[in-house]
């Protein structure tokens, strides 16, 4: 129980103190340590759950399994190393002009506060405790987006706000209907709210109720994980907010709404023994796999590229876990952790390459490599890796993913054959004159915090190339509740 607390109570304090002294000069420390301890409490937590069993604690509010105590220790993980490039990162930026010192307090303290959101919605057994959370985050993230004050940074963070605002009434409507089935089971209104104990008894649910529910939760926590047709916030977010913010928002934020819709598709299937949320998140998954990967090519804005990249790997592993099965689930698992090491990695080296250049503008980035190695192979493994080229994390992943496919559904695997060469050949290009054309772009004044980078992407590479046993068992445990 203690782990847990700390995991919540470290960046929850750690944000009000920020709001105090956010502007200081040693306010970027506080948060790095503020998130490095995070990060200990979590694998504290890990260790415990991994060893003792899941965990149920502060009157059942509160519940931690293999699933979700994974994902709690991912997101501990990439908020720490996002902390640690946003130092130099952030300072380059006040240095520049671009943030005064009280956006810099805004930035520390809404960054653990969307850190907390966002683990507690990982963390809560109640499904009205985790739409809260879900809608505190959206909170938070709309003031980071709208962070430079400029014309497109406000109108990207309005229309992130509208936009995940409709989808997060949905999702309460999805929610309200959850518990309307639930309360003619349980004896104990509270009990209506508990996932574990609609898990329990999710087989006496009604099932026509539950079917709807299912749709307003995928409508509106698909509206967060950026699915299609609800998807077109998240490039204009990405490209007018903060680099870090958008780090945290595609490794991060879009797990966090899936594992939404995860969950419920387990109460679903146990409801109607039939494989309906299953197809219509392998629908949602295939659209969203396909509509981004030819919208790719016509990119100019470097961070819009990588946003609409987050869209296309969401839906992939959005389709993985619709297939469902145990094969299909611990590649859909893998998936959604290779892919937020590496995009995260993405976002530190981009962040760095367009304060080099002065410009998120595609063709005005040149020359990356031999004006700073580090930065520049940097970015070009992050996106042979984030391509799926072997042997990095993602290409198992989507090898997985496809021959599974091939096995169940032959008539989907043309179709993301197609719309993953599509995003290879339009990524690639692009990243490559970047990286290998003449230099357009200047070195940076203070040095930047490349270990993140590297850190992500040598992780990637090693479960591309061996899964250590115990995570493999972890992945395992996780797919059988969700497979």
């Amino acid at each position: 129980m203690s782990e847990l607390v700390l995991v919540l109570a470290i960046p929850l304090i750690t944000s009000a103190t920020l709001a105090l002294v956010g502007h200081r000069r040693y306010a970027a420390s506080i948060n790095i340590a503020g998130s490095l301890l995070t990060l200990l409490a979590a694998a504290l937590l890990t260790v415990h759950v991994i060893s003792d069993g899941p965990l149920n604690v502060l009157d059942e509010q509160f519940f931690v399994d293999p699933l979700n105590v994974f994902l709690i220790a991912l997101t501990a993980l990439v908020g720490f190393t996002t902390s640690v490039f946003s130092r130099p990162y952030m300072r380059i930026e006040h240095d520049h002009g671009k943030l005064s010192s009280g956006r810099l307090r805004l930035y520390h303290s809404m960054f653990q506060m969307f850190m907390c959101t966002m683990l507690v919605a990982l963390s809560t057994n109640n499904i009205g405790i985790l739409w809260v959370a879900m809608e505190a985050a959206t909170l938070a993230t709309v003031l980071l987006v709208a962070l430079y004050r400029t014309p497109e940074s406000l109108e990207a963070a309005w229309k992130y706000f509208i936009l995940c605002g409709v989808g997060i009434a949905q999702a309460l409507f999805g929610t309200i209907l959850i518990y309307f089935a639930a309360e003619q089971v349980f004896v104990h209104e509270e009990g209506a709210m508990l996932w574990t104990h609609l898990y329990a008894y999710r087989t006496e649910l009604e099932p026509t109720i539950l079917s709807l529910a299912f749709v307003f939760m995928i409508v509106g926590y698909g509206t967060k994980t950026g699915l299609v047709p609800l998807h077109n916030w998240l490039p204009d977010a990405h490209a007018e907010g903060p680099t870090p913010v958008s780090a945290v928002l595609s490794g991060l934020l879009l797990n966090v709404a899936l594992y939404a819709i995860i969950r419920c598709k387990v109460l679903v299937d146990g409801a109607l023994n039939t494989h309906f949320a299953g197809n219509l998140m392998m629908g949602f998954g295939l659209l969203t796999v396909v509509v981004p990967s030819f919208y790719l090519s016509r990119q100019k804005d470097v961070k819009r590229l990588f946003g609409f990249s987050s869209i296309e790997h969401m839906g992939l592993i959005t389709f993985a876990f619709g297939m469902g099965g145990g094969v299909a689930s611990f590649a859909g698992l893998l998936h959604m952790t290779v892919h937020s090491l590496t995009k995260s990695a993405i976002f530190f080296a981009v962040g760095h390459a367009a304060q080099m250049a002065g410009t998120q503008v595609i063709d005005e980035i040149k020359g990356l490599i031999r004006r700073s190695p580090t930065i520049g192979w940097g970015l070009m493994l992050g996106t042979l890796a984030i391509l799926g080229m072997p042997p990095f994390g993602v290409f198992t992943s989507e090898f997985m993913i496809l021959t599974t496919a091939i096995k169940h559904y032959p008539w989907a695997t043309p179709i993301l054959l197609i719309a993953l060469g599509v995003a290879f050949a339009s990524m690639f290009g692009k990243v490559q004159n970047m990286a290998f054309g003449e230099p357009t772009v200047k070195p940076l004044a203070h040095n930047p915090a490349l270990l993140p980078v590297f850190v992500h992407l040598g992780l990637v590479l090693i479960l591309g190339l061996w899964i250590p046993p115990y995570l493999s068992e972890w992945f395992r445990q996780a797919a059988r509740m969700v497979g």
